[in-house]
């Protein structure tokens, strides 16, 4: 790869080299290499799951989070010892002036991307009341989680429409975007900022969905409910009584496995004819039981 060039078009569409791309299709019209997938923000968490979720369920994988430090080195070896080859990629996706040369690295990585998961988010400066919200934690807020993500996400699908040829012919590529519990039917007394560029996600998925479907790219909106992180590790002990006196149907917290595991289904095309649709993994959370 290091002979390589990129080549970014005016019109914003990112092409890999031609080197790159070395697809060896079957006899029987099927396909010779794994999938691959693009997730954002996989150093720790939800995201480092995903990957592993992904490796075991037949993709290559390109993990990208901030820098490539030994954390993100293991998720990466992780995914190698569930049968993947898995490449660390670093970027900010707030800098949203260099998404297409990203979207370029990755996709010269293992010659394609087929699947993007926009994992990648920065939860509130302070926990506080919205009257005391800052313009610095609400525009980061909005930076990373919403600008981000839809311009990343709209250099991805120019990349996809750009290089169909070395899309898989037996399957679908997709695009899924995490959003939070927290943007319908739960209203909470903090995080404003963060639900409300989350909530914006959820119409950014439905809008990229019927422009891509008949382009044979799905769409989803998943919708984690409380799940151990560290974004909730201050929240820890008010989640715990929330649970406790039935706010969750389900009686527990969520885990990460399970939210991974319905976005590799989802990737896999479980749900090819649900088009921009949302998919709750809350514990039924929205659920308002009587």
């Amino acid at each position: 790869m290091g002979g390589d060039q990129v080549v970014v078009t005016q019109s914003g569409f990112v092409t890999p080299p031609a080197s790159a791309v070395q697809i060896e299709r079957t006899d029987a019209g099927g396909d010779a290499r794994r999938p691959v997938a693009l997730v954002t923000g996989t150093a720790q968490g939800l995201g480092s799951v995903i990957v592993e979720h992904l490796a075991r369920e037949g993709f290559d994988v390109v993990a990208n989070d901030l820098v490539v430090d030994d954390r993100l080195e293991r998720v990466c070896e992780a995914a190698r010892a569930a049968g993947a080859r898995a490449a660390p990629l670093a970027f900010d996706i707030s800098r949203t002036e260099d998404a297409a040369a990203f979207t370029a690295k990755a996709a010269v990585a293992f010659g394609s991307i087929d699947c993007l998961v926009n994992n990648a988010a920065v939860s509130v400066l302070s926990r506080g009341d919205i009257l005391d919200v800052s313009a610095e934690s609400f525009d980061r807020s909005f930076n990373v989680n919403l600008r981000g993500t839809f311009f990343l996400t709209q250099q991805v699908a120019r990349w996809m429409l750009a290089n169909k040829a070395s899309a898989p012919r037996s399957r679908r590529r997709s695009i899924i975007t995490i959003s939070s519990v927290g943007v319908e039917h739960m209203v909470g007394r903090q995080v404003t900022e963060y639900c409300l560029a989350k909530s914006a996600l959820v119409v950014m998925t439905k809008h990229f969905a019927v422009r891509l479907v008949t382009e044979g790219i799905d769409c989803y909106d998943v919708r984690p409910g409380m799940m151990q992180t560290s974004m909730t590790e201050s929240s820890r002990e008010k989640y715990d009584g929330l649970i406790a006196n039935g706010h969750v149907p389900a009686n527990r917290w969520g885990q990460l496995g399970e939210v991974a595991a319905t976005i590799a289904s989802l990737a896999n095309g479980a749900l090819r004819y649900s088009v921009g649709q949302t998919i709750h993994v809350d514990g039924g959370m929205a659920l308002k039981p009587f």
